[in-house]
């Protein structure tokens, strides 16, 4: 997915568009309904203004936003050159947050990401102090790179700030501001040069998003676009107000028990010898999916059913995005690896086979 172009002229009536708003009370059905269908149309604008570059990948787009609005953090994986990047840094030119990029190599030191203290001395006095510096963590945004080509140490250093949305340096913890959304790509492991990333880093990922090779006409259309010379003009939508009121008009989206019943067995069904798993699972899983795969679950599913127009989270909202809620936290046995089974055939599986209400 190179950088598309359009003509510069096409785009002038979006820089005087308002700014939208939610409101900050939901205090009733009317004010919830109000904001819901000003949510949905600006889902709906914000797809359009990264379509402007990105072609096709519209669902790998839909679950990118998803974990934004989830407050979660997302891991795109693929092979190099199919627009991992370039979706990153398109999202972040529709948000107005304050961005940075943290480039991913072998020799990247965990200071690099956090930053450090340093000494200054006083000219006059002759008195020296520390005084931090902070890293590129501490931006709203953050586009870590090929994060699976740096070691696990290094890896380690968004560990904190991805969960309790602080940095801790030289015994000093240091609060990161809101909304805080790490958006991390990866290269296939089987691919050289690169690490695997630990159990507990991927477990702070809300979403792990599957990035696949373009259709035919996709990349007619992507070397149409690029071989012009036509400039893209991608306007800012969004600033942090709003997707914090955004998040948290997603936490009303109602969850029947049943619903929510569905979700939790479909996490236990993965712990090899619960009284929910079957053979195959016993079979094909090491290590089951955390407490946090049945909070993205719900979480990811209060996004679909608002995206969908619902007020309440339905059963399929909770399968279609099980996928990428479960894939990355689900550890494959030795005997899986051999088969040829993927964590996605696993989720599939484990789908069919549970039913909606607990016998």
């Amino acid at each position: 997915m190179p950088e598309a172009t359009v003509p510069a002229h096409t785009q002038a009536g979006d820089r005087s568009r308002p700014r939208p708003e939610l409101g900050t009370v939901f205090n009733d059905i009317e004010s919830v309904k109000k904001a819901c269908a000003g949510f949905r149309a600006v889902f709906a604008h914000l797809r359009k203004e990264i379509a402007k570059v990105i072609v096709g990948q519209d669902q790998v787009v839909e679950e990118t936003l998803i974990a934004l609005f989830g407050d979660g953090h997302v891991l795109l994986e693929g092979v190099p050159g199919l627009g991992k990047t370039l979706l990153v840094r398109t999202l972040s030119r529709t948000l107005t947050l304050p961005f940075s990029r943290i480039q991913f190599t072998p020799d990247l030191m965990p200071a690099d990401i956090t930053g450090t203290s340093v000494v200054l001395e006083d000219p006059s006095t002759g008195r020296r102090s520390f005084s931090f510096r902070p890293g590129p963590i501490f931006e709203q945004l953050v586009l870590a790179d090929e994060i699976n080509r740096a070691t696990p140490k290094s890896q380690s250093a968004l560990l904190e700030a991805m969960q309790e949305r602080s940095v801790t340096v030289a015994g000093e913890t240091h609060e990161l501001r809101r909304p805080f959304f790490v958006m991390a790509t990866q290269n296939p492991i089987e691919q050289e040069g690169t690490y695997p990333l630990p159990e507990a880093q991927l477990d702070r990922f809300f979403f792990k998003v599957l990035v696949p090779y373009t259709t035919r006409g996709e990349l007619n259309d992507i070397v149409g676009r690029t071989t012009r010379n036509l400039e893209t003009l991608v306007n800012p939508i969004l600033d942090g107000p709003y997707i914090t009121q955004a998040q948290r008009l997603a936490r009303r989206i109602i969850v029947a028990p049943h619903v929510q019943d569905y979700a939790v067995r479909l996490v236990l069904a993965t712990h090899p010898g619960s009284p929910h798993a079957d053979r195959k699972t016993d079979q094909y899983i090491s290590t089951g999916v955390s407490p946090r795969g049945a909070q993205a679950l719900i979480c990811g599913g209060k996004i679909k059913a608002l995206i969908d127009g619902r007020y309440a989270v339905a059963f399929r909202d909770i399968k279609d995005v099980a996928a990428p809620a479960l894939r990355h936290r689900i550890i494959r046995s030795f005997e899986a690896a051999a088969d040829g089974i993927t964590t996605d055939d696993i989720i599939r599986q484990l789908i069919d086979h549970l039913p909606h209400e607990n016998d």
